[in-house]
């Protein structure tokens, strides 16, 4: 579940460098960054659903599936360093609440 919470927040992510187009300073670095965690997290997705219908009490397969748990692994720490540096050069969604003006008291 984390997984799924991670890529919906990345999309999101995606979707408000988007919005806030080319002239927002850190615009390609965080569409990589993103785009990379996206790409890693369906990645570790895949490699979890084949590493779940093998069977692990099979002594033959073993050595495959410690190879595939080891990769997975390895994405998994990628994936979360990659997003400690989308959230260190920050989204800020402009737009978000619009100005309205309420008159001379506000």
């Amino acid at each position: 579940m984390l997984d799924v919470a991670l890529f919906m927040a990345n999309v999101t992510q995606l979707k408000a460098v988007l919005e806030q187009g080319t002239s927002f300073q850190y615009y390609a670095t965080l569409i990589v960054l993103i785009s990379i965690s996206l790409f890693f997290q369906v990645l570790i997705g895949i490699l979890l659903i084949i590493t779940a219908r093998l069977n692990l009490n099979d002594i033959a397969k073993q050595p495959r599936l410690n190879i595939l748990n080891n990769a997975a692994t390895a994405l998994i720490f990628i994936t979360v360093i990659l997003n400690i540096f989308i959230t260190a050069f920050g989204v800020q969604k402009t737009g978000l609440y619009p100005n309205r003006n309420f008159g001379p008291y506000f």
